[in-house]
C-alpha cells in the first residue's frame, strides 16, 4: 500500500469515527430517534439505520416484522444490561467483554446476529483458553455457531491433555464419544501413552458401573505398544477393569505382536493402521539445516520427530549451501542468516516460508556474519559479532520482519565469532567464541529497553564453537573448543547469583553443532570431533545424557531450530510407514492409584 492509500485509509477511519460519535452523541441526548428498544420496561431510545447497520436480525425486525409506523419494539430472552451493550456497540464499534458477562454477551450476539460482538466474545475466550475451561468452552461452541473457535478449544484440550485429565471437573463429564474424539487423534499431545491410559482409568472411576463397559473401546485408542512390556504385563493387564473385559483380551494380544514389530522394525502392511503402534505427531519438530559435509558446505534440511525418534529429510528446493550461518523460527517461517559457502561470508538472509515450502531472499544484513550468533527475542532477530572475512567483529544488529529491515544496536564489549546465543529473561545473552587471537570464556547480556550490553561472571572453561541456550530457567553452555581439544563439559549461568555452575557432561566431545530444546530435553546435534564430522545426537534431561537417532548426514557448522504452532507441522513429521521404534531405556512400572 502506497503512503497516499495509507493516508487517505487513515483519514476514511476517522471521517467513520467521528461520525459514528455524532449519532452515538444524538441517541444519547434522544435526538432524532425513531425507535424504542424496550427490554423489561427499560426503554432504550434508538435510530433504526444504525441498528440495522450492525445487525441482519434489526434489520428484519424494523422492515419485515413489523409495520412502517411501529416504534416501540419489545425484546425479550435478553438482559437490559447486555441490551444496552449491543446497542452501545452497534454506535461505538466497541465492547466491553469480561469474564462475568462473555456467555450471556456471546449468546446475545448470536441470537441477534451481532457479528462484531460475536468475534470479541471469541477472541476473549480464546485468549483466556486453559485447562479448567477448554472443555466448557468447547461444548459451548458446538452449541452455539462457532467454528473456528471450537476447533482451537479442541486443539488446546489435546495440546494440553495431561493437564485437562488432571484439573479439569469437566473432563470426568465427557461422553464416551467426545473422550474417544480426544484420546484416538494423532495430535494428542502425550510423552508417555500412560498418561492416556490414566486418564480413562480416571474417567471410568467418575462412575464406574455406567462406564466400565466402555474399557475395551477405551483401551484400543490409546498406543498400548509404546508403553513399556513391563507395564503392559504388570499394570495394564492386571488392571480390574481390564481382566475383567473379554473385549480386552485380543487388544493385549495384537498389543505384543506389534511391539514385537516394532523392536524387529518390521512393519509389515496389516500394520501401517495399526494405531496400538504409531506413534502420535509432535507438537514440535527439530530442524537441522544446512552445515559442513564432505568438505564442503551443505544446503540439505532434516527434520527430527522427536515423537517417532526418526529424522526425516526436508526437500530445500534449491537453498544456498551455507555453513557457519545461524537459523531461527520466526512467524511460521525459519531465517538462515549470514554464513559462509567455502567462497565468501554472507550478508544475505533467506527465509523459507514453511507453509508453502518456498525460499525468497530478505533484506541482507549491514555487515557481512560468518560464524555468527543468532537467536529471537520478542519478534525480532539479532544478529551478532561473526566474521566477515578481515575482522571479528564486535557489532551487532537486529532484524523487524514486519517492516524488513535491518537495525545496527550498540556493539559487544567483545569481539567475538564462533560463539552463541540465546534470549532469556528478555535479555540476549551470547558467550565465548574466538577473538581473533584466543577462544573466550567471557559472557554478557543485552537489554533493549536500554541498548545496553552488560559483562556476567565468565564461564569456567573456554569455549568456541560452543552451544548456548535457555534450559531449566538457567543459561547453558555446552561443548565447544578451548583452543587444545574438543569440549564435552556443560556448565550452567544462574543469573539470580550470576555464577556457573558443572551440569553432566556429554557422551561426545563435540563444537560447532546444532542445540535446541524440545519436549523438555536439550538436544545437540551433529558436530565435529577433533578428526571427523558426526551424525551423532544425544539429549539432556536435567540429569542424564543418552543416545538418541542419529541424522542422515554427518555435519558440523549446522544450525538447529524447533518448529511449533504450524497448521501442517504433519507435513515435516515422519510418515506413519517409516515410523522406528523408540531406542530410549524401557520406562519404571508405575503403580496403579
Amino acid at each position: 500500500m502506497s503512503l497516499e492509500d495509507c493516508l487517505n485509509t487513515t483519514h476514511f477511519v476517522l471521517k467513520l469515527e467521528a461520525k459514528m460519535s455524532v449519532y452515538n452523541e444524538l441517541r444519547l441526548e434522544q435526538e432524532l430517534c425513531d425507535a424504542v428498544v424496550r427490554v423489561d420496561s427499560v426503554e432504550f431510545p434508538v435510530h433504526k439505520i444504525i441498528l440495522c447497520n450492525c445487525s441482519p436480525y434489526f434489520q428484519a425486525l424494523f422492515t419485515h416484522w413489523s409495520t412502517p409506523d411501529s416504534q416501540v419494539f419489545d425484546i425479550s430472552n435478553v438482559s437490559p444490561d447486555i441490551m444496552k451493550l449491543i446497542i452501545e456497540f452497534a454506535y461505538t464499534d466497541s465492547v466491553p467483554v469480561t469474564q462475568e458477562n462473555v456467555e450471556e454477551l456471546f449468546i446475545a450476539a448470536d441470537q441477534f446476529i451481532v457479528e462484531g460482538i460475536v468475534q470479541a466474545c471469541c477472541s476473549f475466550l480464546e485468549e483466556y483458553l486453559s485447562p479448567e475451561n477448554c472443555i466448557s468452552i468447547w461444548w459451548f461452541t458446538d452449541v452455539y455457531y462457532a467454528p473456528e473457535l471450537n476447533r482451537k478449544a479442541f486443539l488446546y484440550t489435546i495440546a494440553h491433555f495431561k493437564e485437562v485429565a488432571s484439573t479439569s471437573e469437566e473432563f470426568l463429564l465427557l461422553s464416551v464419544q467426545e473422550l474417544v474424539k480426544i484420546i484416538e487423534n494423532d495430535q494428542l499431545n502425550v510423552k508417555e501413552e500412560k498418561t492416556v491410559f490414566w486418564a480413562i482409568l480416571h474417567w471410568i472411576a467418575y462412575a464406574t458401573e455406567e462406564r466400565r463397559e466402555y474399557i475395551s473401546l477405551l483401551l484400543s485408542n490409546v498406543r498400548l505398544a509404546l508403553m513399556s512390556p513391563t507395564f503392559i504385563t504388570e499394570v495394564v493387564r492386571n488392571n480390574e477393569l481390564v481382566r475383567a473385559s473379554k473385549e480386552c483380551r485380543p487388544i493385549l494380544t495384537r498389543t505384543l505382536a506389534t511391539m514385537l514389530d516394532l523392536q524387529t522394525e518390521m512393519w509389515p502392511g496389516s500394520s501401517l493402521l495399526n494405531t496400538l503402534g504409531r506413534p502420535r505427531l509432535s507438537p514440535a519438530i527439530l530442524l537441522a539445516i544446512g552445515g559442513w559435509s564432505a568438505d564442503r558446505p551443505i544446503s540439505s534440511i532434516e527434520a527430527y520427530d522427536v515423537r517417532a525418534n526418526c529424522w526425516v529429510n526436508v526437500p530445500s528446493n534449491g537453498e544456498t549451501p551455507r555453513a557457519y550461518h545461524g537459523a531461527v523460527f520466526l512467524d511460521a517461517s525459519v531465517y538462515c542468516v549470514g554464513g559462509f559457502d567455502n567462497v565468501e561470508q554472507f550478508r544475505c538472509v533467506h527465509r523459507l516460508d514453511l507453509g508453502t515450502h518456498t525460499w525468497q531472499e530478505v533484506t541482507q544484513m549491514h555487515s557481512r556474519r560468518c560464524y555468527v550468533s543468532v537467536t529471537v527475542m520478542h519478534g525480532c532477530i539479532y544478529a551478532m559479532g561473526g566474521y566477515d572475512g578481515h575482522l571479528r567483529l564486535r557489532s551487532a544488529e537486529r532484524y523487524q520482519p514486519r517492516i524488513n529491515q535491518w537495525t545496527i544496536i550498540a556493539p559487544m564489549h567483545v569481539r567475538r565469532s564462533d560463539a552463541s546465543s540465546t534470549a532469556f529473561r528478555g535479555k540476549v545473552y551470547i558467550c565465548g567464541g574466538f577473538d581473533g587471537s584466543e577462544c573466550l570464556s567471557t559472557a554478557e547480556y543485552y537489554n533493549p529497553e536500554t541498548n545496553q550490553w552488560t559483562l556476567i561472571a565468565s564461564m569456567d572453561n573456554v569455549r568456541s564453537g560452543l552451544g548456548v541456550i535457555d534450559y531449566k530457567d538457567h543459561v547453558f553452555a555446552v561443548g565447544g573448543f578451548n583452543g587444545t581439544s574438543r569440549l564435552d563439559t556443560v556448565e550452567a549461568y544462574n543469573p539470580n547469583t550470576n555464577t556457573w555452575h558443572a551440569v553432566p557432561s556429554m557422551l561426545n566431545s563435540r563444537s560447532n553443532f546444532g542445540i535446541a530444546v524440545i519436549d523438555d530435553r536439550l538436544f545437540v546435534v551433529g558436530g565435529y570431533q577433533g578428526l571427523n564430522t558426526t551424525l551423532e545426537v544425544e539429549c539432556y534431561d536435567a540429569s542424564e545424557w543418552s543416545y538418541v537417532r542419529d541424522m542422515a548426514i554427518s555435519r558440523s557448522a549446522l544450525s538447529c531450530c524447533m518448529l511449533y504452532g504450524l497448521h501442517n507441522l504433519a507435513e515435516y513429521s515422519a510418515p506413519h510407514h517409516t515410523l522406528q521404534s523408540s531406542n530410549r531405556e524401557e520406562d519404571e512400572m508405575e503403580q496403579s492409584t
